[in-house]
């Protein structure tokens, strides 16, 4: 009762085709399209772009803390000593 028929949307079809004419529709769409692939393509660029980033952060290992607090006073010594 309240819904559309398939009639009423090939009416609606067919004068949205006389007003616009069929190349400037197919230029439309082709245009849609198009935008739809570089959208497509930009999300996964993203993707692979943030995988990567995520294997590996840095060239170096991690140092546990104690190693880093024992470089910390070896490099403050060397530095008095230097003064």
């Amino acid at each position: 009762m309240g819904g559309i028929s398939i009639w009423q949307l090939l009416i609606i079809a067919l004068i949205i085709v006389l007003l616009f004419g069929t190349k400037k529709l197919r230029g439309i769409g082709g245009d849609l399209g198009s935008a739809v692939k570089g959208f497509k393509k930009a999300v996964t660029d993203d993707n692979t772009a943030a995988k990567k980033s995520d294997a590996k952060d840095a060239d170096f290992e991690p140092k546990n803390l104690e190693q880093q607090k024992g470089e910390n006073v070896q490099e403050s010594q060397k530095n008095k000593e230097q003064v």
